[in-house]
Formats: C-alpha cells, sequence, structure tokens
C-alpha cells in the first residue's frame, strides 16, 4: 500500500503540469474504461481529485485482504489439520471464534493506519495547493468500514461452507462478482437498485469529497451487514463439525 500511494502520487507529479489537457484525454476513455478505472467525473489535474482515483483501488485490495483473511482465520485449524489441538481443549468455542476475529481486526487496523499514514504523507509532499488531509481522513475511515464488511463475509462464509479448502476461494470470488456489479452500476443506471449489494457503493470517494459526509442509509446497512455476518459465523462455528 505504501509503495502503490508513493508510485501513485509521483505519477500525479507528471500529470500535475498538464491541467485540463489532461481530463480531456482521460474523457475520450470509453464509460466501461473510465468505470473500471475508477475515473468518473474526478478531476484528474487535482491532486484530491487523482488520489480519489486510488482509493477504489484500496477497496479493492483492502477488501481482498480482509475478505479472504476473515475465511483463511477461521478455516486455518482444518486446513493446516491443528483442530485436533485446538478445539479439544476446555475453551468454548466461542471464546475461539473470538480471538480469532480479534486477531483479524488488529491486521485490518494496521493495514488501515499505513494506508492513512502513508496518504498523509505522500499527499502532503507533492500537494502544492490546500490541505486534503481531512477528506483523505474521512476516505480512509470509510474504507475501514468496507474492510471490516468484508472480513466479517469472509468469517461467515468459511463458517458455512461445507467444502473448508475452498472458502477463501469463494470468499474472493464474492468480492469479485460485487466489484463488478459496482461497475455495472455505473454503466447502467437502470440497476442503481442494486448498490445496497455491493459495498464498493456504499462510501463513493465523489460523494464524499462532495459533502463530506457519510450517508446516514450505507452507515445503518454496513452495521446490519458486519452484525449479521459475525452473528453466523459464531451460529454455524458452534454447531460445526470440525474436520480433523
Amino acid at each position: 500500500m505504501v509503495f502503490l500511494i508513493y508510485a501513485g502520487m509521483l505519477k500525479y507529479s507528471g500529470f500535475a503540469g498538464a491541467g485540463e489537457s489532461v481530463n480531456e484525454l482521460f474523457n475520450q476513455f470509453p464509460s466501461a474504461v473510465k468505470s473500471i478505472l475508477g475515473l468518473g467525473d474526478l478531476d484528474i489535474s487535482s491532486i484530491l481529485g487523482f488520489y480519489a482515483i486510488f482509493y477504489l483501488y484500496f477497496m479493492v485490495l483492502a477488501g481482498l485482504h480482509a475478505v479472504m483473511l476473515g475465511a483463511e482465520i477461521i478455516s486455518k485449524e482444518e486446513h493446516d489439520k491443528t483442530a485436533d489441538f485446538l478445539f479439544v481443549k476446555p475453551v468454548l468455542r466461542s471464546k475461539i471464534v473470538s480471538c480469532k476475529l480479534t486477531a483479524a481486526l488488529i491486521n485490518i487496523i494496521v493495514l488501515n493506519l499505513t494506508t492513512l499514514i502513508a496518504s498523509l504523507i505522500f499527499v502532503d509532499i507533492f500537494n502544492t495547493g490546500k490541505s486534503i488531509n481531512d477528506i483523505i481522513v474521512q476516505l480512509i475511515l470509510a474504507l475501514f468500514i468496507i474492510q471490516l464488511i468484508f472480513l466479517a463475509m469472509g468469517a461467515s462464509i468459511a463458517a458455512v461452507s461445507k467444502n473448508i479448502k475452498k472458502a477463501t476461494s469463494l470468499a474472493a470470488g464474492i468480492l469479485m462478482i460485487t466489484f463488478i456489479i459496482s461497475v455495472a452500476i455505473d454503466l447502467y443506471q437502470k440497476i442503481d437498485f442494486l448498490i445496497y449489494v455491493t459495498p464498493f457503493k456504499y462510501f463513493p470517494a465523489a460523494d464524499i469529497i462532495m459533502t463530506r459526509s457519510y450517508k446516514t442509509s450505507t452507515l445503518i446497512v454496513s452495521f446490519i451487514l458486519v452484525s449479521f455476518f459475525t452473528f453466523i459465523t459464531y451460529l454455524f462455528m458452534k454447531k460445526r463439525d470440525i474436520q480433523i
């Protein structure tokens, strides 16, 4: 993430002097390409608009990390054939799951803070205008909520899945499907009712930049999803026939 942000700001320094000609160039791209690249109607010549493009890739990378981490940390004992060493001990399964989820949470917090700190440092180095630190903090906080959703989703998939070896791949596949849906929504406005199906549409960078806030509805949906997936994880792990 540090390298991605630094490389992105280096790329911006090359675009910064081009001004509106950069926007004109990117506006010639097909709508599908612009959606996949996360361009939208952002001003690419400004550091805020350029950073907002990378926010999409932050969501994909951090989301993929979170969903695979959630699935792997729940299925690890069965996958590594160490379940008999852990689950036969006089400890409640719920406590084991809690410890696993706490460890995963610490992991995504570290990744999130690393992304935040790197963003603040490198954007400040290459920014020649007004500080955008407050918006960066809002974007990274939204990223953390998305990480929580995918972490809980990955854990629940591993808890429910009968084929524990395929749980991680299934979790990653579902994430990519939600990303494809988000791109499709940009291309076909008639299916915008699907925005609640994909977390990639919960906190659009353009909306946060314009309003300096989050939609209450998406915050509520995010809380419900994290709670639901976490509940499913505990419920199915409590009843699961652990394979050793």
